[in-house]
């Protein structure tokens, strides 16, 4: 059975006839082409389909679209202000944190989310905060690295 639904995602409102059955991660990618929130193991033990919403880290994979109705959704294409990377986004880059790239996007959102509650984190605290989030090949030193940049290069924003 389809109904339609409203969605805000990165800002931008969807009214798109969905079936109650598609969940979160179906409709970003296969509705709103939104192909940054990767498809993983798909029962929501690797993260990889981590968004946001309403600021909290979610694996879209387990939540129905439906029930996020009415809420903002942010994905990995919605952090860059433009051709600015969002802080998380350049630390990633600068600390060699993404190799294939696959988990990337989830590590991102989880790191962001986290960042956003707790803007100086030791590294035991930025380790349990993508303990959620698979990686095959990084061996996570360089996650763990970006997310402290990040942090650091967020607090410098925040006092500017």
């Amino acid at each position: 059975m389809k109904e339609w639904m409203k969605f805000k995602v990165n800002g931008v409102t969807y009214d798109e006839e969905i079936d109650h059955r598609t969940t979160l991660l179906e409709m970003l990618r296969e509705n709103l082409g939104l192909l940054g929130t990767h498809k993983g193991c798909d029962e929501g033990q690797c993260g990889c389909c981590t968004v946001l919403v309403d600021g909290k880290a979610v694996n879209s994979c387990l939540v129905l679209a439906a029930d996020v109705q009415g809420k903002h959704i942010t994905t990995i294409e919605g952090l860059a202000q433009g051709e600015e990377l969002h802080p998380v986004q350049k630390a990633f880059v600068e600390t060699g944190a993404i190799q294939c790239g696959f988990c990337t996007p989830g590590m991102i959102m989880a790191a962001k989310a986290f960042l956003d509650k707790n803007p100086n984190p030791t590294e035991e605290e930025a380790k349990m905060a993508i303990s959620g989030n698979l990686c095959r090949c990084t061996g996570y030193f360089q996650i763990i690295e970006a997310v402290m940049k990040a942090a650091e290069e967020m607090r410098r924003e925040v006092k500017a």
